[in-house]
């Protein structure tokens, strides 16, 4: 099974296409036992999710205990549901296979980002595993993201972002690849739907980043109402910051859960 059939049957059992950034925030967690607060709202949420986010940042700043972390979260999630390393990993190809080792075999994830900046033999050592799923950065959810994305490039002057899907959508000779596009940016989102129609898109800026959710569901839908993996983080880990943790989570992603199934059935009964 490859993970884009990993992830449909998952969306489909579950009913949904979200997924649930797990970011711990030491600052935000109480007490010592991060993993056990991670693997809580990983049971709270488990039948309500088509895949889980960690990023490898918010582990790797808690050194050796952080990885240890993440190997038991990891774990805990159950086989059936995506795991996708949000590593934006992007460097020449002897180091870039290395990456791909460490995300996919030693730590197994299904899925990374990858940061396509140094060109094709970067993302190559990625997309030669079929088996996997490789997410490429397009358009990023951040304030500063038009300072580069939206430069003009080319003969034709269209902006970066939109020369990174085109690439893409040569890349994926496999049918591995995806792209990340922020839903703080629905117009460029629906720009790149348009040029790449088929290939999963990961959906973050959901949440405290304020993104749209009912434009970005418009934008990004594939023909099939599917082929979106919107993300929460913040607003579904962090939904309470009492004992009532997990069950806070719950309803969050449930809520989320609702309001894009809302949408999907709605934009059906229109076509």
């Amino acid at each position: 099974m490859s993970v884009r059939e990993k992830l449909a049957g998952a969306a489909e059992a579950n009913r949904s296409l979200l997924c649930v950034g797990l970011d711990p925030d030491p600052a935000r967690i109480a007490g010592s036992d991060i993993a056990g607060y991670l693997c809580a709202v990983i049971d709270a949420t488990k039948d309500l999710v088509c895949a889980y986010k960690p990023n490898l940042a918010f582990y790797e700043q808690l050194g050796r205990e952080g990885y240890d972390t993440l190997q038991s979260v990891l774990a805990h999630i159950p086989e059936d549901i995506v795991t996708i390393a949000d590593a934006k990993r992007g460097d020449v190809p002897n180091t870039a296979a290395a990456y791909a080792r460490a995300l996919f075999d030693d730590l197994g994830f299904d899925a990374t980002t990858a940061n396509p900046y140094l060109g094709a033999d970067s993302l190559a050592p990625f997309l030669e595993r079929e088996d996997k799923l490789t997410i490429i950065v397009c358009r990023t959810s951040n304030p500063g993201a038009r300072d580069l994305q939206d430069l003009p490039v080319g003969e034709s002057g269209r902006p970066l972002y939109e020369a990174v899907a085109e690439l893409a959508k040569t890349w994926d000779t496999r049918g591995n690849a995806g792209l990340v596009v922020g839903a703080t940016y629905p117009d460029e989102l629906r720009r790149v739907r348009q040029i790449c129609p088929e290939m999963p898109i990961l959906l973050p800026g959901i949440g405290p980043q304020e993104g749209d959710l009912g434009r970005s569901l418009d934008a990004g839908l594939d023909a099939q109402g599917a082929g979106l993996i919107v993300n929460a983080s913040r607003a579904v880990l962090y939904a309470s910051s009492g004992a009532d943790f997990a069950d806070a989570a719950r309803r969050e992603a449930e809520a989320l859960r609702s309001a894009i199934e809302g949408y999907r059935l709605a934009a059906r009964s229109r076509a």
